[in-house]
């Protein structure tokens, strides 16, 4: 109890710090992004155990001890930081740092908010180049409308696995939770595809970032649905469009908070998209909404997720004060 109640306090912090202040450009120039360094032992795994010749067996038994691996050296990278600043006079100070650094709010804030201003300032030429930033749809696709679909659904799902589920992993396991969940978060990014090459390397990390998504995803939902008034939306439609279309999606996680938030602005989201020259048969989701979205609508759906923010460190600090 002591512990989750201590997880809490440093979170709530964190989260503030993250809000404030993002991922300063100085000083990840100059050091390496704890994140980028597991991408790194990501890319170095696969291309040592991930042999093009070897059968699929083999290939997804590599992936499987490279998933093991990757979670054991986090959670024990984790768990020995966390015994290192209970020792350490304002080691609580460091933790918040620490945390902070596995959060994504300030960063997704100001990548979505750079599609709606490229639509605004350079065009749909502008929108695309801006959104190609943050999503794996091709870019030349889309017309103005799709840039800011794509703006929004970027927006719902990073918020959920790039800020609500390691903020969950944290208020339940500290460090070694965050930990963990961002060294499965960004190996399924990197080998979690249905290719040739890591449909069956890449299976153990895409499962486990499913299951650790499992929760997260659904109460990230309900939070954005309540937060759906912050952009001029209705809790209701939110929650409806959520329940009725969350199933729909390919994905067992993404489509919570996709279709809450595009119920609670009346838009629908998701629906056909291209990849790689290939369209991926989506259905749409949101309660009745329309298709045309604008870069106003992705200033909506940012407010949205600000206002999530707030109500999310106001919950935990709650949530602390009780224990």
């Amino acid at each position: 109890m002591l512990d989750l109640s201590h997880h809490l306090w440093i979170l709530a912090a964190a989260l503030l710090l993250d809000a404030v202040v993002g991922d300063p450009p100085w000083l990840w120039r100059r050091l390496p992004h704890p994140v980028a360094l597991a991408g790194r032992l990501i890319g170095w795994l696969d291309r040592r155990l991930n042999h093009d010749g070897d059968a699929p067996a083999r290939r997804r038994a590599m992936g499987i001890a490279a998933t093991l691996l990757l979670v054991l050296l986090a959670g024990g990278i984790g768990w020995g930081l966390s015994v290192l600043l209970r020792t350490l006079p304002f080691g609580w100070v460091l933790e918040i740092v620490l945390a902070a650094i596995f959060l994504a709010q300030r960063s997704l804030h100001d990548h979505v908010a750079a599609v709606a201003a490229a639509c605004e300032l350079e065009g749909l030429e502008g929108g695309r180049r801006a959104v190609s930033m943050i999503v794996g749809r091709d870019p030349q696709s889309l017309d103005m409308a799709g840039v800011c679909r794509a703006a929004i659904e970027s927006d719902a799902e990073n918020y959920s696995d790039g800020v609500f589920a390691p903020a969950f992993w944290f208020a339940l396991l500290g460090l070694p939770g965050i930990l963990v969940y961002k060294a499965v978060n960004t190996a399924d990014s990197m080998i979690g595809h249905r290719t040739a090459r890591h449909e069956a390397f890449g299976w153990a990390s895409a499962r486990l970032d499913d299951v650790l998504n499992l929760v997260p995803a659904r109460l990230c939902g309900a939070l954005l649905a309540l937060a759906a008034p912050f952009g001029g939306g209705r809790i209701g439609a939110a929650w409806r469009a959520m329940l009725r279309d969350a199933p729909k999606h390919r994905s067992p996680n993404a489509g919570w908070p996709e279709a809450a938030m595009a119920g609670g602005l009346g838009l629908a989201l998701a629906g056909p998209r291209q990849y790689h020259g290939a369209v991926v048969p989506d259905s749409w989701m949101g309660d009745g909404g329309r298709a045309e979205a604008t870069p106003r609508d992705i200033r909506r759906a940012l407010a949205v997720t600000s206002g999530a923010g707030v109500i999310l460190v106001l919950a935990t600090v709650a949530a602390a004060l009780l224990l």
